[in-house]
């Protein structure tokens, strides 16, 4: 079976600044668009920002080995490559990490890199890379 993009949409309050972040920052090609809301291309995943001028980012976090990880969040697993480049330009464009990024379940079943940083809306994104992809579902 042929793994098939996702479909995300969610709110944001400025579209201006979600384009310079997704488009900009992520360096995430921009499709469609209105007044209203942007398609962005993430990795190969369709992404919609739509905005919403009163929205607020949900504030929970549950603890996951040592780090307080924000939900809801959305991202990708990438190329332990695309993950490293990542993760210089979002440093580079001065983004502040929620969660730097780091290995962590480093030597377990599962082991992975990691890092966690927020939209100028407040989604929280996750992206993360394996050494072997076949660990993504390992338990």
């Amino acid at each position: 079976m042929t793994l098939r993009p996702f479909h995300l949409a969610f709110p944001v309050h400025d579209l201006a600044a979600a384009r310079a972040f997704y488009g900009g920052t992520l360096g995430c090609p921009e499709g469609r668009s209105s007044d209203h809301w942007i398609d962005f291309d993430l990795f190969g995943h369709q992404i919609v920002a739509h905005l919403d001028p009163a929205a607020k980012a949900v504030a929970v976090e549950n603890a996951v080995d040592g780090h307080q990880v924000p939900v809801p969040h959305f991202g990708v697993v990438l190329t332990m490559e695309d993950w490293i480049s990542l993760s210089e330009r979002v440093a580079a464009a001065g983004v502040r990490f929620g969660i730097a990024p780091h290995v962590r379940f480093k030597g377990e079943v599962g082991e992975q890199a990691t890092m966690f940083f927020c939209d100028p809306s407040g989604n929280a994104l996750e992206f993360k890379a394996f050494a072997q992809d076949a660990m993504l579902f390992a338990h």
